[in-house]
């Protein structure tokens, strides 16, 4: 995880963004791939229903155990063989379950991933 200091209001606008849309979790954890079976989802993935991503889906999250669907980081990637960037929310996501997200979006050589953690207080 590298440090990146977003401004300050970049994380409650992002609660306020997730909280007026509808979770969509279609890759329950433990899940394959559905392009890549070898590849597994560590924990659930989805999206917010009604939102758009650069792909023209709606915005991609990971779900975490935290019982609050706060914003917790984001996940900006980029895939190769897609040729697109993305921004992911991380929601409600420990700091144990966001690396194992970081190391799921960099396991493979087409796509990168930079993890940014939401500062403690923020």
């Amino acid at each position: 995880m590298i440090p990146v200091d977003l401004p300050a209001r970049f994380w409650p606008f992002a609660d306020r963004f997730v909280a007026s849309a509808r979770i969509v979790l279609d890759r329950p954890k433990g899940s394959a791939h559905p392009r890549f079976p070898e590849i597994v989802y560590p924990l659930d993935y989805g999206y917010l229903d009604g939102t758009r991503a650069i792909d023209g889906d709606g915005v991609d999250l990971w779900r975490g155990s935290l019982p609050e669907p706060l914003v917790t980081g984001v996940i900006a990637s980029m895939d190769l063989t897609k040729h697109d960037a993305e921004l992911k929310l991380l929601l409600g996501c420990t700091e144990a379950e966001m690396a194992r997200i970081d190391a799921f979006h960099n396991q493979a050589g087409f796509v990168a991933g930079l993890l940014i953690a939401r500062p403690e207080g923020v």
